[in-house]
């Protein structure tokens, strides 16, 4: 499937472009390759955008299953985010991805079957979060004053410090006075969700970041947005109806084999058949397949994007015949289950009609409730059987949901991300590269690159930000007004 209009002018040939006008290729139609393009575009590039899946979206994205449209996985972002909120703005989205009034995330104690809430008021940073530590009940009174003092000092941590980057979360916690209680019911319930990895294993500069970012920096900086509707309408029909409406000629199921300078001074983009000319490349494709397309010399010490380590996100969701669960979503402790997300409206299960699908994805049984478990640093657990996933996690949720108790489950299916994200480990800021490379008119954009954020949704659209804005300041071009607001 092909949503441009690419010149079959015969293996080999250049595909000059007549307009006149500068030209950029982007490779990769994710977040980062989708906003680098419309950004370019909004400039007055003429933009093609290259992807080598039939869809947009990268690893945001929805697939059909049954009657359903099912994520491939829960992603949410935060008020925070200005970049992807900027991004939701341009495709015109905002009002399918909303954002709570307020912060409010309920955590529920499988071990001590209580539930408590982490929730902000309207006072300033940090007492916007001091009435909901105060009450907090997974944690003890001393434990609730020690978190107050990590906090603070926390605060006070200069994210433009490298060293930060060569030390790991957890053992920073530690000499401050966190206990394991306070790392799990705290600290991994957020730092887990955002880093893709526990305490012990994220880089301090990193896990600062989130921190300082989220829950320090303004009242309502954590407050927290989802898609209210299947991240395929957002990412790759939204998206693909922007990047028509600002003049990007997409190319879906085209693989760029080979990137290469001319005589001349410019770009040849190898696809099957075809050699696309431009002026401006960016690569916005994961690090390994980015090393694969670099041209020599073109990054010092190219070999460290191999160095730059994956984790996995394991994905479980479950439909049962009746509705188990009131709240939109809850985190959870003392359970191997992390976040549940209600996802039924989502993914078009009350608007399937009087039944629901069967465990095979079929028809059968009443309409009921679809929930989405996000696992994050799920390195034990991304290859485990079905079978053995669903022994597990189908008596957890019974813990945790007595309604789910004698409810029938009609589906139990798992996606699995193994490359979800970049490991955040130690060190990991030394090995990601900034948009620019040694090559003239060459830049990279992916969540991986160095954005300052861990990789999320915020990351890759940052990414693709930079890369555009390096790129127009080269061609000394002026960027577009959304652009300039998003940077």
């Amino acid at each position: 499937m092909s949503t441009g209009n690419m010149r079959p002018d015969g293996p080999g040939a250049d595909i000059a472009e007549e307009s006149g006008r500068q030209t950029a290729v982007v490779v990769g139609g994710g977040l980062a390759g989708t906003t680098a393009a419309l950004a370019l575009a909004d400039a007055g590039l003429d933009v093609t955008l290259l992807e080598g899946r039939p869809r947009l979206g990268g690893l945001a994205f929805s697939f059909k299953r049954g009657d359903l449209t099912i994520d491939n996985g829960q992603h949410v972002y935060l008020r925070c985010c200005s970049a992807y909120r900027w991004f939701l703005d341009r495709i015109d989205g905002t009002a399918l991805s909303p954002l709570q009034e307020r912060l409010d995330v309920p955590v529920l104690d499988a071990d001590r079957n209580r539930l408590g809430r982490l929730r902000r008021t309207a006072l300033p940073v940090p007492l916007h979060l001091a009435a909901s530590l105060a009450t907090y009940p997974h944690l003890s009174l001393a434990e609730r004053a020690n978190v107050g003092r990590a906090a603070l000092a926390l605060k006070g941590l200069d994210l433009d410090d490298p060293a930060l980057d060569e030390r790991d979360f957890g053992s920073w916690l530690a000499e401050h006075g966190q206990s394991r209680r306070a790392i799990e019911a705290l600290w991994d319930l957020v730092g887990v969700a955002t880093l893709n990895a526990v305490a012990g294993e994220s880089s301090l500069g990193l896990a600062a970041m989130v921190f300082k970012t989220g829950l320090l920096s303004e009242p309502g900086a954590a407050d927290i947005g989802w898609a209210r509707v299947p991240l395929g309408e957002l990412h790759d029909t939204l998206a693909r109806k922007a990047l028509d409406s600002g003049g990007v000629r997409t190319e879906l199921r085209t693989r760029v084999t080979s990137i290469s300078r001319t005589e001349n001074g410019r770009w040849s983009v190898e696809v099957p058949g075809e050699r696309i000319a431009a002026d401006t490349v960016v690569l916005a494709v994961p690090q390994r397949e980015t090393y694969d397309l670099l041209p020599d010399g073109a990054l010092d010490d190219a070999e460290r994007l191999l160095a730059i380590g994956t984790a996995p996100i394991l994905n479980l969701h479950v439909v049962y015949d009746r509705k188990v669960l009131k709240r939109p979503f809850f985190a959870a402790l003392g359970s191997p289950v992390q976040w549940v997300f209600d996802r039924t409206e989502a993914s078009g299960l009350l608007r399937g009609g009087p039944e629901g699908p069967s465990a095979e994805g079929g028809g059968g049984g009443r309409v009921g409730q679809y929930l989405a478990v996000s696992q994050s640093a799920a390195q034990d657990e991304i290859d485990e059987p079905v079978a053995v996933l669903r022994e597990r996690y189908l008596p957890e949720f019974e813990r945790l949901l007595p309604a789910a108790r004698g409810a029938k489950v009609l589906d139990f299916f798992v996606t699995r991300e193994r490359t979800a994200t970049f490991a955040p480990a130690p060190g990991v800021g030394a090995l990601r590269p900034t948009a620019r490379t040694n090559a003239p008119g060459l830049y990279l954009a992916g969540a991986w690159t160095a954005t300052g954020w861990p990789a999320t949704m915020e990351s890759a659209v940052r990414s693709g930000v930079s890369a555009a804005d390096a790129a127009l300041a080269a061609l000394d071009r002026p960027r577009g007004h959304l652009f300039r607001e998003a940077a």
